[in-house]
């Protein structure tokens, strides 16, 4: 029995996904040749392709620019005030709205910004926030 197990375990994980796996190698490594991989310890490179895991919220609040509003405006008092109370998995879902990744890109933490925009929208009641995936660009209405 055990020999089948492993066998049949060896064929399911391996042995059935070799052609396709290496037909995705070949592709993959045509874009990203290997060489330049190799200069990346493992950890490094995980945060190159995925991004950061480790967050500093306080640090990310300091390098928001902001465009038609200013720090001291009660929208954005408001809406840090909420942040900053929202469990760890929900400041994740924002920045995956935010930016589209639940990671901060790679390079430093420190220089990670986005902005927080008025829209300038007649009738902000009407209208819920939006986000600028590509620019790290917040819309968030009055």
């Amino acid at each position: 029995r055990k020999e089948f197990v492993d066998l049949y375990v060896n064929y399911i994980f391996n042995e059935s996904i070799r052609k396709p796996f290496e037909d995705f190698m070949q592709g993959f490594l045509r874009g990203c040749p290997a060489r330049s991989w190799k200069m990346f310890l493992p950890v490094e490179l995980q945060v190159v392709l995925l991004g950061h895991t480790k967050y500093d919220w306080h640090l990310l609040e300091k390098n928001v620019t902001y465009r038609h509003y200013k720090k001291s405006h009660q929208t954005i008092k408001n809406f840090w005030a909420v942040f900053r109370k929202l469990p760890e998995e929900k400041k994740k879902l924002f920045l995956a709205f935010l930016s589209g990744s639940d990671r901060i890109p790679a390079g430093e933490l420190e220089y990670f910004k986005f902005s927080i925009e008025d829209p300038k929208w007649e009738n902000p009641d009407n209208l819920y926030p939006l986000a600028v995936t590509c620019s790290y660009i917040l819309l968030l209405p009055r």
